[in-house]
């Protein structure tokens, strides 16, 4: 076998020939495994590698290695190897961008490809040619991938009415610069659309441009319905990359839909609650289509879906209708509401103005006030509550009862309605003084001035006069009048007992208040600090002492009367002396101090109080 191997080396032209003959036999016997891969994925940029084993049946003494890459119909070779050499071939596209290595520990070669591009998407073969041992070939095609920019999205700006008998293009969708094609899937929300006849259609572009990429541009054409007003249209974009497929989504867009109005609503917008006479009422019109179609109002002319009614009054209340006319169809749809303007009219009292009561009588007085709603009543006089309710019950009347009475009118529900009204009352009658039945007893010291007041009510307003037995001192020191009463004040001097009658006249009668005055002529005078926490119980002590200095100066000159020393005199002053000047004697003398005496203070009669100079005069009984 050695030698017939040999005989292939003959330079003969026969010999060639027949060498060639056996060669070829001889190889076809021989045999190469060949192992390569069926694709190599790869992103645009990066270095791809293509490996290339083989192993063959018998060792070859020598052998070749040839890559070529498909180039249309024909193929090119890019690279050329054997034991000797290896060659990068010169003037292809593949020129300075690749590398042939082994495998390892393997029988293989690595085709390296550096800066990957797009036209670098074909099919590579690898030839193996071991001479006498055979030869092989396997190819791998070489993917290139390079994801789309992100989609963009583009809804149509003008409204597109439910009227349309035909699909509407409602948006577009565009992925650039993407390598392989990438495809284009719309969706409604969450939904995926596919083209439906008479519903659904979906045009799309694809654009190679010069740079090898794709750009894919998609319109959705799409029946719209009054449902898809609030409904978000999106598009995705689908690409392959090695190994795997992956997808991008758009922003999602809502589209304008114009449908029309079925149905119309009419409410109040303000004010918030009841209405009352006054009130500025705002009304406004609503329609359910889509543009909103204009609105007319039955009553007046209104601002686009706006009535504005000012100062209303309760002849505004009625129904209101509004109207809308769709310009698509022609249908005219309307709505409606019911206005309540609440009123409350003023206040009538019964009896008007003012009324005249006789004393004892009684009189029902009314306040009425005509209104909408449910009303409450309150009665005041001078500020405080007397009654609630329509009706105020006076009974007995007395001169208490004499005043302005205001009824006030509310209505609960709605506070700002309230109205008020008034009657005056007069209580007629004679004249009325506090304790007239009984007579008012006082005492006083002689020679001191003191007052007394006198109070009647009564209308007609009465006239006060005085009458005084028992001093000549009295004059009228003060005269007032109000409404329903008269004062008068007389300043009297205390001479003597004093009687002091107090007459109220007047047209329907007379009444009469006396006042019984004492003199009384105290033997001493005793002053003694005022002091106004000390009270009563500082004159019942200056008394005590008072009373003991008396029983003391009378034990003496009761004593020295007995002895025949001293005569007895009323004089202020009294001097005890004896027959012989020159011996010891006694002498017993009472007088004030101006200086050293402090005025006591007293309650006056008649409500009046002595000043605090005044001194208190108090009557005692001699010792004897």
């Amino acid at each position: 076998s050695t030698s017939y191997k040999n005989s292939c080396l003959y330079n003969t032209v026969i010999d060639k020939i027949l060498t060639g003959l056996l060669c070829l036999l001889f190889a076809a016997w021989a045999k190469v495994d060949m192992t390569m891969e069926e694709s190599v994925e790869v992103y645009l940029g990066d270095s791809a590698g293509i490996p290339c084993q083989y192993v063959f049946s018998e060792q070859p003494r020598a052998f070749m290695i040839q890559w070529f890459v498909r180039n249309h119909s024909s193929r090119e070779r890019i690279y050329y190897g054997d034991n000797a050499q290896q060659i990068v071939d010169d003037g292809t596209d593949f020129t300075g961008r690749i590398t042939v290595s082994n495998i390892g520990d393997k029988e293989g070669v690595l085709l390296t490809i550096q800066d990957v591009q797009l036209t670098d998407e074909r099919e590579f073969f690898c030839q193996v040619n071991g001479m006498a041992a055979g030869n092989g070939e396997g190819k791998t095609h070489l993917r290139v991938f390079d994801p789309p920019m992100a989609p963009v999205i583009e809804g149509v700006h003008a409204g597109i009415s439910v009227t349309n008998e035909l699909p509407s293009r409602i948006a577009s969708c565009e992925a650039r610069n993407g390598f392989p094609r990438p495809n284009i899937t719309w969706y409604r929300g969450i939904s995926p659309l596919t083209p439906t006849h008479g519903q659904i259609n979906v045009l799309i572009l694809v654009t190679r441009e010069s740079s090898g990429f794709y750009t894919v541009q998609s319109k959705l054409q799409y029946k719209v319905a009054k449902e898809d007003k609030d409904v978000l249209f999106s598009c995705e974009v689908s690409y392959y990359v090695p190994g795997a497929v992956r997808t991008a989504e758009s922003k999602g867009i809502n589209i304008t839909v114009h449908y029309p109005t079925t149905v119309v609503e009419l409410w109040k917008e303000s004010p918030q609650g009841l209405v009352k006479e006054g009130d500025t009422v705002e009304i406004r019109c609503q329609g359910d289509g889509n543009p909103p179609p204009p609105f007319t109002f039955n009553r007046q002319q209104a601002s686009d879906d706006t009535l504005v009614l000012r100062e209303v009054t309760r002849g505004d209340s009625g129904v209101y209708q509004c109207r809308s006319l769709d310009l698509d169809t022609y249908e005219e749809v309307m709505g409606d509401m019911q206005l309540i303007v609440h009123y409350l009219d003023p206040a009538l009292v019964v009896p008007k103005d003012s009324e005249i009561m006789f004393k004892g009588e009684s009189l029902t007085a009314t306040c009425n006030a005509l209104s909408s709603l449910q009303t409450f009543t309150v009665w005041f006089k001078n500020g405080q509550q007397v009654g609630t309710g329509h009706m105020l019950f006076l009974q007995d009347a007395t001169y208490d009862t004499a005043g302005e009475y205001v009824c006030e009118v509310t209505v609960p529900s709605l506070p700002g309605l309230h109205t008020s009204g008034s009657v005056h009352i007069i209580v007629q009658g004679a004249p009325q003084m506090k304790d007239a039945d009984k007579e008012v007893e006082m005492e006083e010291g002689a020679g001191k001035w003191m007052n007394l007041s006198c109070e009647a009510h009564a209308h007609p307003l009465p006239t006060i006069s005085w009458t005084v037995t028992g001093s000549q001192s009295w004059r009228e020191v003060l005269t007032s009048a109000t409404e329903h009463s008269t004062i008068s004040l007389v300043s009297i001097k205390v001479t003597s007992d004093i009687t002091a009658f107090c007459n109220a006249t007047n047209e329907m009668g007379t009444e009469a208040k006396s006042f019984s005055i004492s003199a009384s002529k105290p033997p001493c005078h005793i002053l003694t600090p005022w002091k106004k926490s000390e009270g009563n119980g500082v004159i019942i002590v200056v008394v005590i002492i008072c009373v003991l200095l008396l029983a003391v100066l009378g034990s003496v000159l009761y004593f020295l009367h007995k002895k025949g020393k001293i005569p007895c005199g009323r004089s202020g002053k009294q001097e005890i002396t004896k027959e012989n000047p020159n011996k010891d004697g006694i002498v017993v003398e009472m007088k004030t101090d101006t200086k050293t005496e402090e005025a006591v203070l007293l309650k006056g009669v008649n409500g009046d109080k002595n000043g605090p100079n005044d001194q208190v005069t108090m009557n005692m009984k001699a010792i004897r």
